[in-house]
């Protein structure tokens, strides 16, 4: 791998323009979220969590309290907290799925679940619209090149984690 300079290389246009094109879907996904938040009547970051549950227990990799902390960036204390919260309001539940019981799992209520279906149902028709029509081939080109990025991403983090 060439090591380089990200502040003085010289980037061709389509790479600004893929790095233009994350930077969209991020503030796009975040304002999505809000949406998502409002919806619910949940803060934002309620909103990120419960979604995060949601997603991984619709495609059956529940997560732990310590996945989740990593996902939405936030403390272990914090997030301990966070799903108190999302507990209490009746969203979410913690079980001892796992043959070690000390093991939590999270799991949304169906209620949440529901609830978040129907922002989906409202919320999601365009996005989905775009998947549903994109050939395969290009899905995985996609796919390929964003968990690059992602793995490039992670990279960095554990990096920066190490030195600080």
């Amino acid at each position: 791998m060439t090591e380089s300079d990200p502040l003085t290389a010289d980037w061709t246009p389509e790479q600004i323009a893929v790095m233009h094109r994350l930077r969209d879907w991020v503030i796009d996904f975040a304002e999505l979220n809000q949406h998502l938040a409002a919806w619910m009547r949940l803060p934002g970051a309620d909103a990120n969590a419960l979604g995060q549950i949601i997603w991984a227990a619709e495609t059956d990799t529940p997560l732990s309290p310590a996945q989740l902390s990593r996902q939405i960036g936030m403390t272990t204390g914090a997030t301990t907290i966070l799903l108190n919260r999302l507990e209490a309001a009746g969203h979410v539940h913690r079980t001892r799925e796992s043959t070690d019981r000390r093991r939590v799992t999270l799991r949304p209520t169906p209620d949440a679940r529901e609830r978040a279906r129907q922002f989906l149902g409202l919320a999601g028709t365009e996005i989905a619209n775009v998947l549903h029509t994109t050939p395969p081939a290009e899905l995985r080109t996609v796919a390929t090149f964003l968990a690059r990025m992602t793995a490039a991403a992670d990279e960095a983090n554990l990096r920066l984690g190490r030195s600080s």
